[in-house]
């Protein structure tokens, strides 16, 4: 368990002796442009963290290089033409040396295993001769990966002018056996794909987990006697409860930005509607009505509005509502169907996902301003779908299953159409949430 907040974390401290001199004001160096043919990442150098231990301070490095690396921001330069194979935080470096791999910034880290892991960075432009990141941190042994994603989100934010992601968790549905009886398991990682847990067991079939803004709670559906309900399950404590019966079947849930409602939709009569439950104890309340198939909900930000999937224009569309129900505008207008939208956390976009249309393929990961405007295709493939987003909105994963006999793998992209990246896993893996940066 990390010993200090990640706001205490990111403060400036002390680090074997020294004292880490205050970085320059926050100007971002990577200069991100929607347009990919006129983007270049950023050349950058990063030696192994120096450390009683080689081989830790290697691990911890690499760590901070794939993620970096994953980004699609940067472009790590080559080891093995570094002028220093293992960084030094006490002095500062040569410049030109670094300068002359092509470097325009250079990362130098200290890292120490005992009975806490203490570590210590320091981020500098080499072009401006600059210090822009100067910080320490402590962290738990057993969790020593937190502390080489929180440097990753330092160096990102600093050199970005953007938030970072990396010290964030997904949640997800991991798959395996054969694909005629495959079990179906709720599981949680690392955003890279590490530190895998598995939170239930398999014994119903489960599917679309969703975490609450706190990252305290699960809400997912089972099929439980073969109809699909919602349950949440509380993260400390491995308990799920059912919501409670409301209709023959519930699905799609979402937490409120606030974490004290859920909404939802449910199936009766034909038709399905969209409702929303205090969690602290009252009735649902009904926000949408009428005999269209509503449902998909997801909360903008500010708790305001509700984005949902609707047929009731004769095709599955996306429509925003008040969150109190009322009024639904539709937003989306481009050829295909739209389904599975999630509101960004900035709340500058809608991710969704897209069936056909003239520029996109038979699946497609899009995104679009809140008013419909400036839609984006960012891949398309085949079953391509449930976009869910990083805590900084600017990047998103989502779940492909190519078909056969294999099945589905989650995968990157970056908002711009770039960096679209596989995540490995042990499992098969589908309908993706990605938690908030952790506290």
């Amino acid at each position: 368990m990390i010993k200090l907040t990640r706001r205490d974390a990111l403060k400036l401290g002390m680090a074997g002796g020294l004292m880490l001199a205050a970085a320059r004001p926050a100007s971002a160096l990577v200069k991100v442009t929607v347009s990919g043919a006129s983007f270049q990442p950023m050349p950058i150098a990063i030696p192994d963290f120096a450390s009683a231990d080689p081989n830790f301070g290697k691990a911890i490095a690499d760590i901070v290089r794939n993620n970096l690396t994953r980004s699609g921001l940067f472009a790590v330069v080559d080891q093995s033409t570094l002028p220093e194979q293992v960084g030094s935080i006490s002095a500062q470096p040569q410049f030109a040396s670094w300068t002359g791999v092509g470097a325009q910034a250079v990362v130098m880290g200290q890292v120490q295993q005992g009975a806490t892991i203490e570590s210590a960075v320091r981020v500098w432009d080499t072009q401006a001769q600059a210090q822009v990141v100067g910080k320490s941190y402590q962290t738990d042994p057993s969790n020593f990966r937190r502390v080489a994603h929180i440097i990753s989100d330092a160096i990102y934010s600093s050199l970005t002018g953007e938030g970072g992601y990396f010290d964030s968790r997904v949640a997800f549905v991991a798959e395996s056996g054969p694909k005629a009886n495959r079990v179906k398991r709720l599981a949680i990682m690392d955003q890279d794909g590490a530190n895998v847990q598995y939170i239930t067991q398999g014994a119903h079939e489960t599917m679309t987990p969703r975490f609450s803004p706190s990252a305290r709670s699960l809400a997912y559906i089972a099929l439980d006697s073969g109809d699909p309900q919602i349950y949440i399950l509380d993260l400390s404590s491995g308990r799920s409860q059912a919501l409670g019966k409301i209709g023959a079947m519930t699905f799609a849930p979402r937490f409120s930005p606030d974490g004290r409602s859920l909404v939802f939709s449910v199936e009766g009569g034909g038709t399905t509607n969209i409702f929303s439950l205090p969690l602290g104890g009252g009735q649902p309340q009904q926000l949408t009505s009428g005999a269209s198939i509503d449902t998909s909900p997801s909360y903008s930000p500010d708790g305001a509005n509700i984005v949902f999937q609707s047929d009731r224009g004769g095709s599955s569309q996306l429509y925003v509502m008040p969150a109190s129900g009322g009024q639904a505008q539709r937003v989306s207008f481009g050829d295909g169907t739209y389904n599975t939208p999630a509101w960004s956390p900035k709340g500058d976009y809608i991710a969704f996902t897209k069936q056909g249309g003239g520029d996109a393929g038979p699946f497609s990961i899009g995104i679009m301003a809140p008013d419909g405007s400036g839609e984006k295709i960012l891949y398309s493939g085949f079953h391509a779908e449930g976009p869910t987003w990083a805590p900084n909105s600017r990047v998103l994963m989502y779940f492909s299953d190519p078909g056969g006999d294999s099945g589905p793998s989650l995968y990157t992209v970056d908002v711009w159409g770039r960096a679209n990246n596989k995540l490995s896993t042990t499992t098969y893996a589908s309908d993706p949430a990605w938690g908030p940066l952790r506290s």
